[in-house]
């Protein structure tokens, strides 16, 4: 997953992006409201752990902002306030789920886990692509029953492929996918067709067709 972390607690801010990182997920993380602001409205997340008490603005707002554009990002409150009152208003607003502070790594990681299969693959367990099946739990993927070993890059570029099935994807949209906004590709690359390359060797030496088409001038489309 891609996630943004809005959280102005370095404490919990920090022990969040440690946790989610080790599993191979981006965090980026914003200590405040306009930081958020900006970062919303410019990349987009698979899910935003938004903290609605925030230094100099309501992150009720952030999700206002996300609605009024259209964004499809997913949205978890996190926040000290458990009156029924916030939480009705910050799921009518429109965030995905409520959860209230303190809580357990591992259940935000449950309720992240939850919000992504339902926005992303209508809430199911795996990912079947014609011979290649993806488990979201195990993060394992086959071909025809067969396991095929992927880095935690290659998997998270083989689901960000079978999500956008059929959709043209930009070399920028990937990078900013895979290694977030902390990393300049305007010059280079280099390392996303290295991926790709892996990924597609991968899949046809376990005996799956070539779903990997470069579209030029434009990106990269998945699909027959």
């Amino acid at each position: 997953m891609k996630l943004l972390i809005v959280e102005d607690e370095p404490g919990l801010r920090d022990s969040i992006r440690e946790y989610f990182t080790e599993e191979g997920n981006i965090c980026e993380i914003a200590a405040n409201y306009e930081t958020a602001y900006q970062k919303v409205s410019v990349y987009r997340y698979d899910c935003i752990i938004l903290d609605i008490t925030l230094p100099n603005g309501n992150g009720l707002d952030i999700i206002m902002t996300l609605k009024a554009n259209r964004h499809p990002d997913g949205v978890l409150i996190i926040s000290a306030k458990n009156s029924l009152d916030d939480r009705l208003l910050g799921l009518n607003l429109g965030a995905d789920d409520y959860l209230t502070k303190p809580f357990h790594l591992a259940e935000l990681r449950a309720r992240l886990m939850a919000i992504t299969r339902r926005k992303s693959f209508d809430g199911h367990q795996s990912v079947v692509f014609n011979e290649i099946k993806m488990d979201l739990a195990a993060k394992a993927v086959t071909v025809n029953n067969v396991p095929v070993k992927f880095t935690r890059k290659e998997y998270a570029l083989m689901l960000y492929f079978i999500a956008n099935k059929e959709k043209v994807i930009s070399k920028n949209a990937i990078a900013e996918h895979l290694w977030g906004d902390e990393i300049d590709v305007a010059d280079n690359f280099d390392f996303i067709y290295s991926h790709i390359k892996n990924v597609r060797k991968k899949l046809i030496d376990a005996g799956c067709n070539d779903y990997i088409h470069a579209v030029y001038g434009m990106g990269y489309k998945f699909g027959e």
